[in-house]
């Protein structure tokens, strides 16, 4: 039985990962999970689940657990250090990390550090500090499966494969909520338009992400650590069905896809069951007739800005990135909140990126500086 840590067990991909461990309830325990400030979510998870040990985000919401009367057993952390000793929990030997934002970044290090394995569903880990972290894996033998389905799909298809024979990898995208309207039309939208995403079912971050389609910008630099690929070997495009996750094209002309229906259960369970492949629970089957025709277009950057800011920041690496998350996130948070209009969000980041410095190989310590100092700076301009 595999015993697996949770980072963020309340949001889109933690629930998801729950009802496959409640699946699948022979071959996985949860035995460590966090869950940020959804203390009745949590609530409900222990008594499924019955881990041995919790965290949440700070002193008032372990109170408020505590006081609904969990078994006494169980031990209450919060705040990053609950975090980290979820992530290094004696008993797991995976750690999913599903949490959004960089504070998965500190949690995986240490996972790494103890020997777990990691499934990442956490972009910003890689994006901020992806030459860290991968040195990590490669010096204690961790291995790092992708839980996002696009980097599930082009780590499936290089199963067999020889890395070195590969053209490129060919990301897809949906193109988000707003894929059929121009920038003038993009003035006006609200926070319900952009939450209404026309295929997947994700937290709100990561659809809003996916309308600016910096959530692709960001899978660009994932793939460029998960796969020591160079930008100019990575493409994308737009594939409104969402039934290609990716594709790899080889030296040779062929074509490597991965396909299914939009459940993000699939990666998940793939992670989590590596190397082999088990039944889903009421997972709908792909039905090719049905769609019958699938469309590809070629990605407009003028249209998408912030997909064009990713590959700027991917390709001057250093510090950047982790200026262009951090940017990113308090941007994001602030049109969810209602403070800036949608187009303020790419302005609000190209202004961060244009006033770094960049650091060529910054520490953690300098990354997590540089993210402090970022979000100071954009919520500066918000005000």
């Amino acid at each position: 039985m595999k015993k697996i840590s949770l980072l963020g067990a309340t949001g889109s991909i933690g629930i998801q990962t729950l009802d496959i461990i409640r699946n699948q309830s022979n071959d996985f325990e949860l035995v460590a999970c966090s869950a940020g400030r959804n203390i009745d979510e949590l609530y409900k998870i222990i008594l499924e689940f019955k881990p041995k040990l919790v965290s949440v985000a700070g002193k008032e919401e372990a109170e408020k657990l505590t006081s609904l009367g969990i078994p006494s057993q169980i031990k209450v952390l919060y705040g990053e250090e609950g975090l980290i000793e979820v992530a290094v929990h004696e008993d797991s030997t995976i750690l999913v990390n599903a949490v959004v934002g960089s504070v998965g970044l500190v949690p995986t290090m240490k996972a790494i550090q103890n020997g777990k394995t990691i499934a990442l569903a956490n972009k910003e880990t890689l994006v901020t500090a992806g030459h860290i972290v991968m040195a990590e894996a490669e010096k204690y033998g961790v291995s790092i499966l992708p839980v996002d389905s696009e980097h599930s799909a082009i780590y499936q298809c290089l199963n067999g494969e020889n890395p070195n024979e590969i053209h490129k990898l060919i990301i897809t995208a949906s193109g988000g909520s707003f894929r059929d309207k121009t920038r003038d039309q993009l003035k006006d939208v609200t926070i319900e338009d952009a939450l209404n995403h026309p295929n997947w079912s994700m937290g709100a971050k990561i659809t809003i992400d996916s309308a600016t389609m910096m959530n692709k910008g960001l899978e660009v630099i994932e793939a460029h650590w998960l796969f020591n690929m160079p930008y100019e070997k990575i493409d994308v495009v737009l594939h409104r069905e969402s039934v290609i996750h990716s594709m790899i094209e080889f030296d040779d002309g062929s074509v490597m896809a991965q396909l299914g229906t939009p459940d993000m259960r699939v990666p998940i369970a793939y992670a989590l069951n590596y190397p082999s492949r088990k039944p889903i629970t009421n997972h709908k089957p792909l039905d090719l007739i049905k769609f019958g025709t699938l469309h590809f277009e070629e990605m407009d950057f003028n249209r998408f800005k912030c997909l064009d800011y990713a590959y700027q920041a991917g390709k001057v690496g250093g510090s950047l990135p982790t200026v262009l998350n951090a940017a990113n996130e308090e941007a994001v948070a602030a049109f969810l909140q209602n403070k800036i209009s949608f187009l303020q969000i790419e302005n609000l980041i190209e202004n961060a990126l244009e006033k770094h410095n960049v650091i060529s190989k910054p520490s953690l310590e300098e990354i997590r500086n540089i993210d402090e100092q970022t979000r100071q700076f954009v919520s500066s301009l918000i005000k």
